[in-house]
């Protein structure tokens, strides 16, 4: 397959989300929805599909990828600040499981759209709970200036807004705190935040059907080979310990990164060993194009040699866009590197073949299974 193209280990995806089945096993009131923007890709979509998982929505291109590919609308949850009324109309003739409104103005206008269509909408009101989640400013959602969600202060005249409008069926709150998070301290705060606030709401004679907690589980960018699937044990124990649900209420995850990342791996091709004063470069056929996350958030995947056992050299791998920031990784440490040879990318099944452009008129990469 010509490069650059994205290789996906579909035995990897089934160990994750074996190990997902298994430690939400004996708990009918938990429901898991893949964040699909992390990745679309039909192939993966149909294994996530055959464990039961539901679909976690941004846009209504995602609500129609997820239905054609065979994902039922009563699985599907459907977030985003900037609903169109298109996308809302959508969601609402599909019959959707629940929109997370994000504010009071969006709340107006699914009104509308319910009443121009004679729909009803099921929804939930995303919360800012202001809780730090300790990762990259670029993928911090849950902090007081941040552009998603209702802050505290502002929920309770809102929620009575819902109650009282015969469109909504109110079902409870959603919150997301961020992404790439490994330390299990921000989830451990939130749970708090969503005890002390469903007890403000009892007192308000207010009770919730679902509590949706988002999704944020990060993963081994460093050693991906040694840890391929996540933590999911101790990332459950969390809500499973420190939440206090109420009998038969429902727990809504939104895992989007934490499923797909270790399954995919950027396959580029050397172009050339460029020798400078200082640097070596290893230029290749892949660029930010392919794989954005190292020039958009300064993230780093690990790089392997896949034809090469020389000695180790040191080289700046670098892609061919004509942008200073097209850079996967300096001062890489990689055995010798030869025109010709293919470098994997390791950790990019998410947020990367999804994120692809067109930029400088590059063709969108192929994909395929493989194994590692």
């Amino acid at each position: 397959m010509r490069t650059p193209y994205y290789q996906y280990d579909l035995g990897i995806l089934q160990n994750t989300l074996k190990s997902i089945e298994e430690c939400t096993a004996g708990n009918p009131d938990w429901h898991v929805h893949y964040a699909i923007k992390a990745n679309a890709n039909p192939l993966l979509l149909k294994h996530i599909n055959e464990y039961g998982l539901g679909i976690d929505c941004v846009s209504g291109g995602e609500i129609q990828t997820a239905l054609d590919n065979g994902f039922p609308a009563s699985s599907i949850v459907f977030a985003g600040v900037g609903k169109a009324d298109w996308e809302i109309d959508l969601a609402l003739n599909a019959g959707i499981l629940c929109f997370n409104v994000e504010s009071e103005a969006e709340l107006d206008v699914i009104a509308e759209r319910c009443a121009a269509l004679g729909k009803t909408a099921h929804i939930a009101l995303r919360v800012n709970p202001d809780v730090d989640a300790h990762t990259h400013a670029n993928i911090t959602t849950g902090k007081a200036e941040n552009k998603f969600g209702i802050e505290i202060p502002m929920l309770l005249p809102i929620i009575r807004k819902a109650q009282q409008n015969p469109c909504f069926r109110f079902e409870g709150l959603h919150f997301h705190i961020g992404s790439q998070i490994l330390d299990m301290e921000p989830f451990c705060l939130l749970c708090q935040k969503i005890n002390d606030l469903q007890e403000m709401l009892e007192k308000e004679g207010i009770t919730l059907h679902s509590i949706n907690v988002g999704g944020g589980l990060g993963v081994d960018y460093v050693n991906p080979e040694q840890n391929p699937v996540p933590d999911f044990r101790q990332y459950f124990d969390v809500f499973r310990n420190e939440l206090k649900l109420r009998p038969g209420q429902q727990l809504h995850f939104e895992l989007g990164r934490a499923i797909v990342a270790q399954c995919g791996r950027l396959i580029t091709k050397v172009l050339y060993v460029k020798q400078g004063t200082i640097k070596k470069f290893a230029i290749v056929d892949a660029g930010f194009t392919e794989l954005i996350r190292p020039a958009l958030y300064g993230a780093h995947h690990k790089i392997v040699n896949l034809n090469s056992d020389g000695p180790l050299q040191k080289y700046d791998v670098v892609g061919p866009i004509c942008e200073s920031s097209d850079v996967f990784g300096k001062d890489e440490m990689l055995p010798e590197v030869h025109r010709g040879d293919l470098l994997a990318l390791m950790s990019a099944g998410a947020y990367g073949e999804t994120m692809a452009s067109q930029y400088n008129c590059r063709p969108l990469p192929a994909s395929e299974p493989g194994k590692f």
